[in-house]
């Protein structure tokens, strides 16, 4: 994957975060046709970068920090 289809995905996460539909890191990862440890690995890219981004079990989804309850 080279950085122009990574940050791609990234802004896809950030996306589906807002909506609150990215599903589980396992779902995401096929949908995305990648592996579940790269979701995590550009999730975490993404809080390292400042933007809050957390796993809701009751979502079942990422949610952005607007949405952290």
């Amino acid at each position: 994957m080279n950085r122009f289809q990574k940050e791609t995905l990234k802004a896809r996460l950030l996306k589906l975060a807002t909506l609150k539909s990215t599903g589980a890191p396992a779902d995401l990862a096929l949908r995305f046709e990648i592996s579940e440890r790269s979701v995590k690995r550009m999730v975490k890219e993404i809080r390292d970068e400042g933007i809050e981004i957390r796993y809701s079990q009751s979502c079942r989804s990422y949610v952005t920090e607007k949405y952290y309850q």
